[in-house]
């Protein structure tokens, strides 16, 4: 695996916001500063923590609720949309992105899951309201804020409940740039055998030290946050710690690349099609 650096500009801006994102990603103790500077960034860093980043909600998908070839149905009192046959007890977990569960080209990935030999599950876990960057009422910070990665973890918690009743033996899941903090807490907490994020936000070093199960994580080039240094880290821990890990970075790729593409752009396609076959490979050697 090869990870790409890129230069760091010295700006004052870009310093402060270097600074911001180590408290996000590391915590206070990585420096040496006095008490009331220390309180003043845990405050910003707090508040990044629930902030809705820009790339997260780039390139919308136009949501169709007739989309994909399987049906929606409940599951855990979620609206869901299922995709496979319910007899051959694998399934996956689907964690969306902040465009939930009605995006076209994320039913899409679910079918492609179900012909693999998977029962596949997306969960509707913004209960009908999916972040629309063209509602003035509900600015993002607003909505993130009723719809916290760490409310999705414990919705995930109920999800894997309701399939575990139905009788699934194994189950993996996959998280996309929201879904993926809710996917890597299921590790944590081994509820599942292996898990797949792709594009990840809101998931710290500190998540992945605790991540003890087979993991895959997929991350593009220009990824600001989610960032072939921060994947680095990432792959040093988990080799560190001895757990079987994927890591790969898709060069020319911006954040989303897997769910937000053009389907019209046969360049965009194919990128997104290598990712989603990884994601299988992922699955298939650890959920079947």
């Amino acid at each position: 695996m090869r990870f790409r650096s890129t230069p760091v500009h010295k700006s004052a801006a870009t310093v402060i916001s270097a600074v911001i994102f180590l408290f996000l990603i590391h915590g206070a103790h990585c420096f040496d500063l006095p008490g009331a500077a220390t309180e003043i960034f845990q405050k910003i860093g707090e508040e990044r923590k629930i902030s809705l980043a820009p790339h997260c909600g780039s390139n919308p998908p136009i949501l169709d609720p007739e989309s994909g070839v399987g049906h929606v149905e409940k599951l855990a009192d979620f609206n869901s949309y299922v995709s496979g046959s319910p007899e051959c007890k694998h399934a996956v977990l689907l964690a969306s992105d902040v465009y939930g569960y009605e995006a076209p080209n994320l039913r899409k990935i679910a079918d492609k899951v179900a012909d693999a030999g998977f029962y596949a599950v997306i969960p509707d876990f913004f209960n009908g309201e999916p972040y629309d960057p063209n509602n003035p009422e509900r600015p993002k910070d607003a909505w993130l804020k009723d719809h916290s990665p760490e409310k999705g973890f414990e919705d995930a918690k109920l999800m894997i409940d309701a399939l575990k009743s139905k009788g699934f033996s194994l189950i993996g899941a996959a998280g996309f740039c929201w879904g993926a903090k809710a996917v890597v807490e299921l590790t944590k907490a081994k509820l599942i055998q292996a898990a797949v994020i792709l594009h990840p936000s809101y998931v710290t070093v500190d998540d992945i030290k605790s991540v003890k199960l087979p993991i895959a994580i997929l991350g593009a080039e220009l990824d600001h946050l989610a960032s072939p240094a921060v994947l680095k880290q990432f792959d040093d821990i988990l080799s560190a710690n001895k757990v079987d890990r994927f890591v790969k970075v898709f060069p020319n790729c911006s954040h989303g690349w897997t769910l937000r593409y053009d389907i019209n752009n046969s360049t965009a396609v194919a990128r997104a099609n290598e990712a989603h076959q990884d994601m299988l490979e992922w699955l298939l050697k650890y959920v079947k």
